[in-house]
């Protein structure tokens, strides 16, 4: 992969456009890093968007969803916010947690 998330070829990616766009879905509490153990971020110079990260063939998003989130629409919500912003790239979205108040 090229600088800022460009496929050889392809379009770049914003990873931080992404995430800006992701965290105004109304059933997204946050973005993750990710509940297996290793990060999952984009790294930039001088910076890391976590819950992001950019491939050559998909853009990864983590999340924590927001209750009473039904979590197949979270999933295609989280797609279509950042659809645009991937230069066709397939947008694959992991679901690591649910925010519950109170809890």
């Amino acid at each position: 992969m090229t600088d800022a998330g460009q496929a050889p070829g392809g379009s770049p990616v914003d990873p931080e456009r992404v995430a800006q766009a992701v965290e105004r879905v109304p059933t997204v509490a946050r973005l993750s890093a990710g509940s297996s153990g290793a990060e999952v971020a984009t790294y930039l110079p001088g910076r890391r968007v976590r819950g992001v990260r950019v491939a050559d063939d998909a853009v990864q998003i983590h999340v924590v969803a927001r209750w009473p989130a039904v979590l197949p629409e979270v999933g295609d919500a989280v797609r279509s916010a950042a659809a645009p912003l991937v230069g066709g790239r397939s947008v694959e979205v992991v679901i690591d947690d649910l925010d519950v108040p109170g809890l």
